[in-house]
C-alpha cells in the first residue's frame, strides 16, 4: 500500500484540515510530552497518537526515547504524558513497580493479538523432528544450533531491560537448558541480522522474537521457519501463570496486548485526550507493514510520518471519528 499517495490524495478531503474541530479544541495550551522506548519500530505507533492529540489542539513535543523501565517511572513522576507501548502482561511487572493503577491511565486496547516466543529455521524442525524447546536438552539437537564452536545451541534472545529476558533466563532455567544454550543477550537488531545471515547461508537458526515487528515478514512462520512449544508454563511473578492457548498448545508466552498508558494525574484533567487514549485502535497487520517498509530502507524520521500520514489518509473517517469522540468527551 502506497501510504504517502493516499494521504496526498486525502488531503483535500480531510474533515478535520476543514476545520471541522478548530473552535474551542480541547488540548489548547496543554502541552504534552510522548515517549517510548529506544525499539524505532515502535515510532508509528507513537506518532499516530501524536498527530490525533495535535487534532485536538494540544502541544505535543518531540517523542523522548528511553528504555522501558524509565519510561514507566518518567510517566509515574509526571515527567512524561503517554506512551503508547505498554505491553501486557510483558511489563506488568515494571507497571506495578512503578506504581500501577493508581498513578497511571490505561483503558482500552490499542493493539491486540502481539505474539512472541521461540523460533526455529523450519528445514531442521523438519529434518530432526523438532517442535518442542524442550529437545534442546539434547546435545545432539544443541549442537545443531552451535554457532561459536562451544557445543552449545546459540539463541538470539533480547536486549536487557526490554521484559522479554526474564523470561526466557526463568524458562531456560526451569527447562534445565542452561546446559545446552547459550542465552545471547544484546542490541537485539544487530543479533537478528546476524540470525537472518547465517539462515541465508543455510545454517540452522534459533531465536526469539515478537509481533509486531518486521522479523516475521522477512522469515515467515510457517514457510521459512516454525514456532516452538514449551513442555509447562513458567510465568515470572506469576507462581500458577499459564500460557496454554484454548487448543492446548504452549508457545510460552501469553499473548499481549499493548495499551496506551498516561499519568492519571494528567489524564484525569484532560478527558478529551483520556478518551483518545481509550479508544485508538491499531491492527497489528498495518503495524507490520510500516515496519517492514522501514526494514526495506524507508526508515528516515521523515519517511516514518509519512508513512504514519498515509495510513490516517486511508483510514480517514476512522480517525477523524476518534478525534470527534474524544473532543465530545471534554464537554
Amino acid at each position: 500500500m502506497n501510504y504517502c499517495r493516499l494521504w496526498a490524495a486525502a488531503l483535500s478531503t480531510s474533515v478535520l484540515a476543514s476545520g471541522a474541530f478548530a473552535a474551542d479544541l480541547p488540548g489548547k495550551g496543554v502541552t504534552v510530552q510522548p515517549i517510548q522506548s529506544t525499539i524505532s519500530e515502535e515510532t508509528f505507533q507513537t506518532l499516530l497518537v501524536n498527530k490525533a492529540l495535535e487534532k485536538l489542539g494540544y502541544d505535543v513535543q518531540e517523542t523522548r526515547e528511553v528504555d522501558y523501565n524509565v519510561a514507566y517511572t518518567s510517566l509515574a513522576a509526571g515527567d512524561a504524558t503517554f506512551t503508547a507501548v505498554n505491553w501486557a502482561p510483558l511489563h506488568d511487572d515494571m507497571y506495578r513497580a512503578a506504581g500501577g493503577d493508581k498513578v497511571f491511565y490505561r483503558e482500552g486496547a490499542y493493539v491486540t493479538g502481539a505474539a512472541q516466543g521461540y523460533l526455529i529455521d523450519r528445514k531442521t524442525a523438519e529434518q530432526y523432528h523438532i517442535t518442542n524447546v524442550e529437545q534442546m536438552k539434547d546435545p545432539k539437537i544443541a549442537r545443531l544450533f552451535d554457532a561459536n564452536g562451544n557445543g552449545k545451541a546459540d539463541m538470539t534472545g533480547c536486549t536487557p531491560g526490554w521484559g522479554c529476558e526474564a523470561a526466557l533466563n526463568a524458562q531456560l532455567e526451569a527447562y534445565g537448558l542452561n546446559a545446552t544454550v547459550d542465552n545471547n543477550q544484546g542490541n537485539y537488531a544487530a543479533m537478528i541480522a546476524d540470525t537472518i545471515t547465517r539462515y541465508k547461508e543455510g545454517k540452522p537458526i534459533f531465536y526469539y522474537t515478537w509481533t509486531p515487528y518486521w522479523v516475521s515478514d522477512v522469515l515467515v512462520p510457517g514457510r521459512d521457519v516454525v514456532w516452538l512449544q514449551v513442555p509447562f508454563s513458567v510465568v515470572p511473578g506469576e507462581k500458577n501463570g499459564t500460557t496454554e492457548l484454548p487448543n492446548g498448545k504452549n508457545y510460552g508466552f501469553k499473548v499481549n496486548t499493548m495499551h496506551i498508558v498516561a499519568n492519571r494525574a494528567w489524564a484525569e484533567k484532560n478527558p478529551a485526550a483520556a478518551k483518545l487514549f481509550a479508544i485508538m485502535k491499531l491492527p497489528l497487520k498495518d503495524i507490520n507493514a510500516q515496519n517492514s517498509a522501514m526494514h526495506a530502507g524507508k526508515n528516515s524520521e521523515a519517511e516514518i510520518e509519512q508513512q504514519t500520514d498515509g495510513w490516517i489518509a486511508a483510514h480517514q473517517a476512522l480517525f477523524d471519528g476518534w478525534v470527534k469522540e474524544a473532543a465530545a468527551a471534554a464537554g
